[in-house]
């Protein structure tokens, strides 16, 4: 299942937001999303867990949850085809 995560702290890094999910299963590629032209993060990003059951836990448990002083938006991803 793919996994968006919204409101990201501008600091935390591929590796924190990693290990977060972690806690709840096997993580198969994460990321958080840079512009293009600066390299810099753009507050949010995307985890992929092949483990449904795995990734309906991390988006119980991770969603609202403070990091980072921020609040973070946790939810299935969709497809914009």
């Amino acid at each position: 299942m793919k996994i968006y995560i919204g409101n990201l702290n501008y600091e935390t890094t591929d590796a924190e937001l990693k290990a977060l999910f972690q806690e709840y299963g096997e993580v198969a590629s994460l990321i958080v999303c840079t512009w293009r032209e600066t390299g810099k993060p753009r507050g949010y990003g995307f985890c992929s867990m092949p483990n449904d059951a795995e990734a309906n836990a991390a988006i119980a448990g991770l969603n609202g949850k403070e990091v980072g002083g921020r609040t973070l938006r946790v939810a299935e991803a969709h497809n914009q085809d």
